[in-house]
């Protein structure tokens, strides 16, 4: 059996690759820009936090032992939080589409 014989003139598959043009720099920017990052992990530390500390604050404080009325609290202030976080994202989402309304407007 034989096998091929590179000729020095052909590229190899791994010599293909650099044919492509690296005169740009690459883009390092973060796909996720950073404050969308840092809502996202307050709504996190809220969604744990608020819920647990509410129930534990509330059961004998407020609603003397009864637990049934705690933990539906528990259940409100997590819906609260996410209703919160999803109407931070929407107005996001929102401002971000105005923005770029904004540059085509001034690029016409």
């Amino acid at each position: 059996m034989t096998s091929r014989r590179i000729i020095s003139d052909e590229k190899t598959y791994l010599d293909k690759d650099d044919d492509k043009d690296n005169s740009q720099p690459s883009n390092i920017a973060p796909a996720v820009p950073a404050a969308v990052i840092w809502k996202l992990l307050g709504f996190t530390f809220a969604m744990i936090t608020m819920p647990i500390g509410t129930y534990f604050l509330t059961v004998n404080a407020v609603f003397k032992g009864n637990s049934t009325f705690a933990g539906a609290l528990a259940a409100i202030i997590a819906n609260v939080v996410l209703v919160g976080y999803v109407v931070v994202a929407m107005k996001e989402d929102q401002s971000e589409r105005l923005e770029e309304e904004e540059k085509q407007k001034k690029g016409l």
